[in-house]
């Protein structure tokens, strides 16, 4: 005989079988028990969880004969009788399972719903199992409807789907819906350890534990994990080669790591990434790994001896919980799980991963103030942390920045305000205190003055939360300027735009991408940057001025897109480097500034902003806040 995989040899016969889904089993024990059945099931959840194994078992319990033959709807099936025995090998005449991802058009509906004017052949309910439900046809559902609403009492609709947001609510309110959930690590542990002991096979809890998380709640993924295993294991499981199977990362790897971050040791940080690469270890398993540590760390702080003591893992975890503030704990998880979704956009995996482990040492240190500064460690080489460059830089850029302000007169009262925090706090405070003072300073206006006042052209008073809002920007901006160096070109003048019917033409293709959704991310941007210089025949030169765009990868993702269009199926797309002159861009911009200019002028010529403005001598129209529609 051939071997059965553990998936299928240890999928439940009963609902007593079942692991991890006690709400729905018991409400439908209850509703057989009661012989409240509905005429119309839908199971929903994630893959692997039991949606076509609780079908199966409640198909049996409708049909089931007993032992003796006498038997009639039930919650615990015999197993042995002829219904229970053929629906359990997939061959029971009235028990039919449709698979909606490949049978989904109303054809397969209207051949079904034929079949279902017939009565049972051999039981006592036909059950129609509606697999993957949600990808059906919209004409497809909509043939179903009526049947589905009002069956035969001989007939039963099960529907099962990953995805009941795609289900039309007109389907949805006409079944009973249960939701299964995906199992906890412990759980699958807990039945995999009886798996095995039932095919006397050895296993280490480590390896246990690794398969369990590796599952991410599907039973049947982690039977056919453990399947796999056994295979790499030569029939044994063991930590270390579950571990090599799956490219976990060791827990100690994600222990170091988080030691030395807490320690602001960057050079150890770097060293552990650079073992990582060597062992061809995944970044991301490793930030993964990291906020599983994380996390455990954080119950820690927040309730102490709450975490279970039997899990080997839990006493590094409170070891480390002392080294990491939880402000600092819970910003450290962020990062490891929003790293994760950085690591593709990366140009090497394990680069993204030390990029994203060096953003904690940006941030200054618990209990090291606004100015940051090292504690407990150092980052890199340097004397000081990246939070304490950080913020002495911002400050510098922003005072360097900033026009100054008079200086507050001494009858001037004093304001009150909290100690800032930092340099840029700091900087906000002075600039906001100033600028009190210097209203308070001023003289009352005369009401008949017909001047504008004094004030009007000056730069408005910026309060503390203000001036903490622009602060970072303002530094962005002034780190973005060109230092003036001694014999240094002048810098180019903006682009103009020069229309070209080639880049009428690349214009409209570019467009027809965007409308279609066919280029996203790096491939848009080239598509948008780009200016088509030369088109011989199906091959088209772009001009691109920026090197990270003009790389063969996005330029293939492209080319790959255009040729989705219409008439653009041979495209062959090339680059060349140099300013570009005619880009749907550079045209986008022109069309911005035409629609602020067409605004500004139509606010001009409005009549009530007309009669304003020469109502009161002193009105004027402050520049920038006229946006367009």
């Amino acid at each position: 005989m051939s071997y059965v995989v553990l998936a299928r040899k240890y999928r439940p016969r009963s609902f007593e079988d079942m692991v991890g889904q006690d709400h729905v089993v018991r409400a439908l024990t209850h509703a057989l028990e009661q012989q409240r059945l509905h005429h119309a099931y839908l199971f929903t959840g994630t893959r692997g969880i039991g949606k076509t194994t609780v079908s199966r078992i409640l198909a049996k319990s409708l049909n089931c004969q007993g032992a003796d033959g006498q038997g009639g709807i039930t919650a615990r099936p015999c197993g042995v009788c002829s219904a229970c025995r053929e629906i359990d090998a997939d061959r029971y005449i009235d028990y039919i399972e449709l698979d909606a991802a490949s049978n989904r058009s109303i054809d397969e509906i209207r051949e079904l719903i034929e079949r279902a004017a017939y009565k049972p052949s051999v039981g006592r309910f036909k059950v129609f199992m509606i697999d993957e439900a949600h990808q059906l046809t919209k004409d497809a559902f909509n043939a179903l409807l009526k049947t589905l609403e009002e069956p035969p009492e001989y007939l039963k609709f099960v529907l099962a789907t990953t995805d009941p947001e795609k289900m039309l609510p007109t389907v949805l309110s006409r079944c009973l819906q249960f939701n299964l959930r995906p199992m906890a690590p412990p759980t699958v542990a807990e039945y995999l350890e009886k798996v095995l002991t039932a095919e006397q096979i050895p296993a280490e809890p480590g390896a246990l534990r690794l398969l369990s998380r590796a599952a991410r709640g599907s039973m049947r993924d982690a039977l056919s994990l453990t399947d796999q295993a056994i295979a790499y294991g030569g029939g044994r499981l063991e930590e270390g080669g579950v571990r090599a199977m799956l490219g976990s990362v060791d827990r100690r790897h994600a222990q170091r790591l988080v030691a030395a971050l807490a320690g602001r040791d960057g050079r150890a940080v770097l060293d552990e990434c650079e073992g990582l690469r060597r062992q061809g270890l995944s970044a991301s398993a490793t930030l993964e790994e990291m906020a599983r540590l994380l996390q455990q760390m954080a119950v820690e702080q927040a309730v102490p001896g709450a975490l279970d003591a039997s899990d080997p893992d839990t006493e590094p975890a409170r070891r480390l919980a002392s080294a990491l503030a939880p402000d600092e704990t819970q910003l450290l998880y962020s990062i490891c799980l929003q790293g994760r979704a950085e690591l593709g956009l990366a140009p090497d995996e394990h680069a993204g991963l030390v990029m994203v482990l060096l953003r904690f040492l940006a941030f200054p240190p618990a209990g090291a103030g606004g100015l940051g500064g090292p504690a407990g460690g150092h980052a890199g080489s340097g004397e000081r942390s990246a939070g304490a460059s950080g913020a002495t830089g911002a400050a510098a850029m922003a005072a360097a920045v900033a026009p100054p302000l008079p200086a507050p007169t001494p009858a001037a009262p004093a304001v009150s305000a909290p100690a800032p925090t930092s340099a840029a706090a700091r900087l906000a405070q002075e600039a906001a205190e100033k600028a009190r003072a210097r209203a308070a300073a001023r003289p009352p206006e005369p009401m008949d003055d017909d001047g504008p006042p004094p004030w009007m052209d000056e730069a408005p008073p910026v309060d503390a939360q203000d001036a903490l809002d622009t602060a970072a920007p303002l530094a962005v901006e002034a780190a973005a300027e060109p230092i003036e160096l001694a014999g240094a070109v002048a810098p180019a003048p903006a682009v103009v735009l020069r229309r070209t019917p080639l880049g009428d033409a690349w214009a409209d293709a570019v467009a027809a991408l965007n409308q279609a959704g066919l280029v996203s991310a790096l491939a848009r941007e080239l598509a948008m940057q780009a200016e088509l210089v030369s088109a011989d025949g199906p091959r088209w030169t772009l001009r691109v001025e920026r090197d990270s765009l003009r790389n063969p990868p996005l330029l293939d993702k492209l080319q790959a897109a255009l040729r989705q269009l219409p008439g653009h199926e041979s495209q062959v797309l090339a680059t060349e480097a140099g300013v570009a002159q005619d880009s749907p861009a550079l045209r986008d911009a022109e069309a911005a500034r035409q629609r602020q200019a067409d605004a500004e002028a139509a606010f001009r010529a409005d009549p009530l902003v007309v009669a304003a403005l020469q109502q009161f001598a002193g009105a004027r129209i402050v520049p920038g806040t006229v946006r367009p529609h």
